[in-house]
């Protein structure tokens, strides 16, 4: 039996019924709420006859540990997207576009990180087991049910995935305030691993120093820095709008 875990908010619980509806051993909803949104929601459970069960908001407040549920909580078992690295870079046909994380702590970073990996198609979120949050509840509600399709792989050493990841002819491209070049004048095709530091931090020296190539985000106003998610947005979609590029260039 996998370990139990907790969804919560309409969008986590109605992906990973999409994605694995016989994964959920039961849901807890508030009969309070009688609206468009709830009813529908119902009727999708009823269909994949779930267990359904009745609970105050204080019921779902103390379960999802906090008021952010929507009414809507979910009682799961663990479902692993890839088991290891190997596994998941041994899946991927065609060029590997993958997240890379180094000090992203907060929960809802993550969440909104995982969010726009899945937008933007790529493979995998790749962070420390050191210096990272795991996939908990939170991470799960902010993600909208990206939690449910990206892998998430959290590595023992990081410098020394980024090595393997070398080692299987992928580049390796950190983001850096200081860098020589920025992210309209990085190539962005091919197989490919985006590295975020942490807010303020940044990456660690030794990541930073494994990266093949380093870019920065043209910031014009007063900010320094942007949000890690929103940076992952900025560079996530300038490599999906080079990679859409050059495969129009390569069809002519």
């Amino acid at each position: 039996m996998s370990k139990l875990k907790l969804l919560f908010g309409f969008h986590a619980v109605t992906a990973r019924l999409r994605h694995d509806a016989s994964s959920i051993e039961e849901i807890y909803y508030d009969p309070t709420r009688r609206d468009r949104r709830m009813t529908d929601f119902l009727k999708v459970v009823e269909s994949f006859k779930i267990k359904v069960i009745q609970a105050d908001g204080k019921r779902l407040d103390g379960m999802a540990g906090s008021s952010r549920h929507q009414g809507v909580v979910a009682q799961a078992q663990e479902v692993s997207l890839a088991l290891n690295l190997d596994e998941l870079l041994d899946g991927i046909s065609g060029d590997p576009l993958l997240l890379v994380l180094d000090g992203v702590t907060d929960p809802h970073n993550l969440g909104a990180c995982l969010r726009v990996a899945d937008g933007a198609g790529a493979h995998a979120v790749i962070a420390p087991k050191d210096r990272a949050v795991g996939l908990n509840a939170t991470v799960a509600k902010v993600a909208s049910g990206a939690a449910e399709t990206v892998p998430y792989i959290m590595v023992t050493n990081l410098v020394r995935t980024l090595r393997k990841l070398q080692e299987r002819g992928i580049w390796v491209v950190g983001t850096s305030d200081d860098a020589p070049a920025d992210i309209y004048g990085t190539k962005l095709t091919g197989p490919m691993a985006i590295v975020m530091g942490a807010e303020g931090e940044g990456m660690r020296r030794l990541v930073a120093e494994t990266c093949d190539e380093r870019m920065s985000i043209p910031m014009a106003g007063g900010c320094e820095s942007l949000n890690v998610s929103v940076a992952s947005a900025v560079c996530l979609y300038e490599a999906v709008r080079q990679r859409s590029v050059a495969a129009k260039g390569a069809g002519k």
